[in-house]
């Protein structure tokens, strides 16, 4: 019996720390950040705006929760398990509707290098598990010839992860950018398998026509 009250205590402060971040994550998607958006936050969960602090260490930590939320909702949006090619311009486009949210990412994520920053260790393990998933889904498409193979999946993966956060810095500044269509042209251009183009041939595929000595026509083979 005296268990009772502390675990009903924790699963009450559970719950409204749960509540503070839906609340904060969906504030943040269309009002931003800054300014008088904790107060708002604080105003629709029915708290002071300071009891928002009884739940979280400080501001970072809360900021970090919403994104580490925002990505949930997005692979959920999504129905995967796991981020792949197929998904990155749907996540791109629903990014551009929530345009707080993006900027929050933008900004937390151009200053936690630092390792004793609070959301240092959530970055580094976003960027691993982004590269490894886009990776894995890279080397599936290069075994059925679907992407080129003559550059390291995970290379690749670092490449189209570099490009997606660099278009989405560009649209913060212009929001003229099409985020998704920019991505969907990444995986045509840089992804898509080589296709010899008979009037530009490749020095490694020599022309029949004009056989090289380091490489004999194969019909000289037969004789």
């Amino acid at each position: 019996m005296s268990t009772s009250k502390p675990r009903g205590q924790y699963a009450k402060g559970a719950e409204r720390r749960e509540q503070i971040i839906q609340t904060a994550t969906d504030v943040f998607a269309t009002e931003g950040f800054e300014g008088t958006a904790l107060k708002r936050v604080a105003e629709l969960v029915g708290v002071k705006e300071a009891t928002l602090f009884h739940y979280f260490k400080g501001k970072q930590e809360l900021l970090t929760a919403v994104l580490a939320e925002r990505d949930k909702r997005s692979v959920a949006t999504s129905g995967e398990a796991e981020v792949g090619l197929r998904l990155m311009a749907p996540i791109a486009e629903r990014n551009r509707h929530e345009p707080g949210l993006t900027t929050l990412y933008a900004v937390a994520s151009a200053t936690a290098n630092d390792p004793g920053h609070d959301s240092h260790g959530y970055f580094k393990e976003r960027y691993e598990t982004v590269v490894r998933d886009i990776a894995a889904d890279i080397k599936r498409r290069q075994a059925s010839g679907d992407v080129r193979t003559d550059v390291d999946a995970v290379m690749l993966a670092r490449l189209t992860v570099a490009a997606f956060d660099g278009l989405q810095l560009q649209w913060l500044y212009d929001k003229g950018v099409d985020m998704a269509e920019g991505l969907r042209k990444l995986v045509d251009v840089l992804l898509a398998p080589p296709h010899p183009n008979p009037s530009h041939p490749n020095p490694s595929h020599p022309n029949p026509s004009h056989p090289n000595p380091s490489h004999p026509n194969p019909s000289h083979l037969s004789k």
